[in-house]
């Protein structure tokens, strides 16, 4: 006679393995992937699995510490995540407000006559000092200075002009109806 291999029968088990599973985690969703990482593991470790033992307990001690496990990452990322908030900024520009204004700002210096801009932008973005752009563009150093002049107060203006828009214009409106409106 032969002895008898346990069977490794953990279909029998789903029902107990669910039960415990949401009486852990109280949601069926979060109880049905927790008993499904704790089959994988036993599949994955059935060789351990010593044959006259107790396959019910065994998948219950499989389950619960796939329960701890998922706990103990979910701790460790919440105070990943905390401490990644500390280190970031609370509010963030939104990025289209800034693509926007920069091509409001770039259409007021191409808008800016030809030796304005020409002027300014040696000065101003290519650093160059007043005797360099001066030279550079084959004009006298005070010509140069007036047409930077003349072009940053052309951009100052452009500046108050759109700030004196953004304030006139409300952020909110209302739809619908009135201000004056009570309900």
């Amino acid at each position: 006679m032969t002895p008898r291999k346990t069977s490794f029968d953990v279909l029998g088990q789903l029902g107990a393995l669910r039960r415990y599973a949401l009486s852990l985690v109280r949601s069926p969703d979060e109880a049905e992937d927790l008993v499904h990482d704790a089959l994988v593991r036993a599949y994955e470790k059935q060789s351990t699995f010593h044959s006259g033992g107790n396959l019910r307990s065994w998948l219950m001690s499989i389950l619960h510490n796939a329960h701890i496990d998922r706990i103990r990452r979910g701790r460790s990322r919440l105070a990943r995540e905390t401490a990644a908030a500390e280190l970031a900024p609370e509010a963030m520009a939104a990025p289209q407000d800034l693509s926007v204004r920069l091509k409001q700002l770039e259409g007021a210096f191409f808008a800016l006559p030809e030796d304005q801009r020409a002027a300014l932008h040696l000065v101003a973005i290519e650093d160059l000092s007043y005797q360099e752009a001066a030279d550079a563009l084959g004009i006298p150093v005070g010509t140069l200075m007036s047409r930077v002049s003349r072009a940053r107060a052309r951009l100052r203006a452009f500046e108050d002009e759109t700030r004196r828009g953004a304030s006139a214009t409300p952020h909110l409106k209302l739809v619908g109806g009135s201000s004056d409106d009570n309900g």
